[in-house]
């Protein structure tokens, strides 16, 4: 918390909206903010402290919590809310002139601009903190990418003719593909001028766990991997205590599966594209008669009238490196008229080095592997929170390193309001972003 010393004009008994305000008091309590204070407090050295760094600060995650798009709105909101002013930490005897100034705001924005690896520090050391009171946290981790709109039009290349265009974005395109019940084919196809934010979640509580920003253009599988690569150098603590890791065709990477089990033993759960030009089933290499299709499903074909069925998913042998598959006449009691002339006696290996792409530790066939790719739509719904309670749907942020900042004090605040709930014994809120505590 940034500490603010000064005298109480009132108790907070009398204060009507206290309970808007206890989920605001909650964050500045429980933030671990103190060295991101004392290095900006020191930076200012013994200039002018019209302003201090520290209700500025406040102000700021104020803004974000009460959703303001602006700083304007957010000035608008101190000038009008008292009760938000104490809180932040400004001097009430000033009245409205303890408001800071545009300009004040631009440079304070400017220094924590400056400080952004600060920012970045805040963030794991919440995401460190969570991983020690919370049971699991970690062990499921989803990615994937938000696209994030800029309402600035491109920036044109004479700088003379307009200062308030975006330079650092550029257009996104993203491709959705299925099929409907009927066995139709459907495509959708999304465009946008802005920015990406890539975010690793833990799946089971929807907290993030790691975030980058990029160009709306930038590839989600070259920026998953540099995300893997980047927690294995820098906290690999959190590849260390996960066990599954979900993600959307997007991330259909033979590159990432292999790094994922082999370099940390992690079992990838990532939806597969189908990139067979002919459909079917291929035969399993040195099996006669059973076959598997592009989606890891594999089938056994009776010798005689070669008969079609599913074979069941039997578990993965680590030691061995490969999937176990049963017979589905003798698992599921099946009647199986050529089973004498079958060499399939119980069961059947397969290598996952055979294919790495679709035969996985954890494998696409089983009903586990469905199980745990749902929870992957945590990832969403920590996008649409981003979107709903932090206003990234209409925002005013031009330039990637502002987007970048503002991204990461959105899920500082979404992981310092999860933290101060836990500490509070208050499990059943931590992903409560704007109701306040009944």
């Amino acid at each position: 918390m940034a500490i603010i010393s000064q005298r109480q004009l009132f108790s907070w008994k009398e204060i009507e909206n206290l309970a808007d305000l206890e989920r605001f008091s909650m964050l500045l309590e429980y933030l671990p903010d103190e060295g991101l204070m004392k290095t900006l407090e020191a930076g200012r050295g013994k200039g002018r402290d019209d302003y201090p760094i520290r209700a500025i600060w406040n102000s700021i995650l104020a803004g974000i919590v009460y959703q303001h798009q602006s700083i304007e709105s957010l000035r608008r909101e101190l000038m009008r809310n008292a009760q938000l002013r104490q809180l932040c930490g400004f001097d009430l005897l000033k009245g409205l002139d303890a408001v800071p100034s545009s300009n004040a705001y631009t440079n304070f924005l400017k220094l924590l601009l400056s400080h952004s690896v600060l920012i970045e520090q805040l963030f794991c050391d919440l995401v460190e903190k969570l991983r020690e009171l919370l049971p699991r946290f970690g062990e499921v981790l989803a990615i994937d990418s938000k696209a994030i709109k800029s309402r600035a039009p491109r920036a044109s290349r004479n700088k003379n003719i307009d200062a308030r265009g975006e330079g650092d974005a550029d257009k996104g395109v993203k491709t959705y593909k299925g099929k409907r019940k009927d066995g139709s084919p459907w495509e959708t196809i999304k465009s946008w001028f802005g920015f990406k934010l890539h975010l690793v979640v833990d799946a089971e509580y929807e907290l993030p766990m790691a975030y980058r920003v990029t160009k709306a253009s930038a590839s989600d599988i070259t920026v998953g991997r540099e995300m893997v690569k980047d927690l294995a150098s820098n906290r690999p603590v959190v590849l260390e205590s996960a066990k599954f890791f979900l993600g959307d065709k997007a991330y259909d990477d033979t590159d990432l599966i292999m790094k994922l089990w082999d370099g940390h033993g992690i079992k990838p759960v990532i939806d597969i594209r189908d990139l067979w030009k002919i459909d079917g089933a291929r035969a399993v290499h040195g099996q006669s008669n059973v076959s598997h299709d592009y989606k890891g499903g594999v089938y056994c074909h009776s010798p005689v009238k070669w008969i079609k069925r599913p074979m069941a998913f039997g578990g993965f042998e680590k030691d061995r490196g490969s999937l176990k598959y049963r017979c589905p006449a003798k698992h599921y009691g099946l009647d199986c008229a050529d089973r004498e002339q079958c060499w399939i006696s119980d069961s059947i290996r397969i290598d996952i080095e055979s294919n790495r792409r679709i035969f996985t530790p954890l494998a696409r066939s089983s009903y586990k592997w469905k199980e745990m790719y749902k929870k992957r739509s945590a990832v969403e719904r920590v996008n649409s929170r981003l979107d709903e309670s932090f206003g990234f749907e209409k925002h005013f942020i031009r330039g990637i390193n502002k987007m970048e900042a503002r991204c990461g004090l959105a899920l500082i605040v979404m992981l310092g309001m999860a933290y101060g709930r836990v500490k509070q014994k208050q499990y059943e809120r931590i992903r409560s972003l704007v109701t306040s505590v009944a």
